[in-house]
């Protein structure tokens, strides 16, 4: 059988290095979670929120799911974001694709990936959306990097859409939603400028 003991023994090193660099850290992460930031990501474990960010455990709350997506009968993301805005009352909502996504490339070729084709679907959506933008683009990579990027755009535009963030504003909450990609291959976040709020 195969065990996970390396993990346990990582963990412990992760443990008594974080105590010796702030002997106080963990006490007051067990205290309170009060994050400014909820991070809707892929689940690809190329991305991760804290580390790419240079935040510690406490400072953004994570959903992760398949090509970052936010769809409106997902209850798990919705009720993320629910938790987020109502009890933690965090300003930022950030929505974070990746360049070379595989459920976005996924979403593009004509095979059957079994039941995440059903999860894919939204990102065909978006595809057909914007047909004559991507039919402009001939490069399979690029075309994979734009529809990444129209993703997000579109599923910024379903989180301002949810009755959790319509509610919100309409009580002058501070929240701001943005759209960044995140480029694999050297660490750098962009921003897509699709940034909303409440202000006008």
């Amino acid at each position: 059988m195969t065990t996970i003991k390396h993990l346990f023994d990582n963990n412990k090193q992760w443990a008594a290095k974080v105590a010796e660099q702030d002997p106080e850290f963990f006490k007051g992460l067990s205290e309170q979670q009060s994050p400014k930031y909820l991070w809707i990501g892929c689940s690809d474990s190329r991305v991760p929120a804290n580390e790419l960010l240079g935040m510690q455990p406490g400072e953004v709350f994570v959903h992760r799911n398949i090509a970052n997506q936010v769809i409106h009968t997902d209850l798990n993301c919705l009720s993320v974001i629910q938790y987020a805005v109502d009890v933690l009352k965090v300003q930022h909502i950030i929505v974070c694709g990746h360049y070379g996504c595989g459920g976005v490339a996924a979403s593009l070729d004509d095979n059957s990936h079994g039941l995440i084709d059903n999860w894919l679907r939204h990102i065909e959506d978006v595809h057909r959306y914007h047909k004559e933008k991507m039919d402009k683009e001939t490069d399979e990579k690029a075309r994979i990097n734009l529809l990444c990027e129209l993703n997000v755009i579109e599923q910024v535009a379903n989180v301002c859409n949810t009755t959790t963030l319509l509610n919100a504003w309409e009580r002058k909450q501070d929240i701001t939603v943005h759209g960044l990609v995140y480029n694999l291959h050297d660490g750098i976040l962009k921003d897509l400028n699709v940034s909303a709020s409440n202000k006008v």
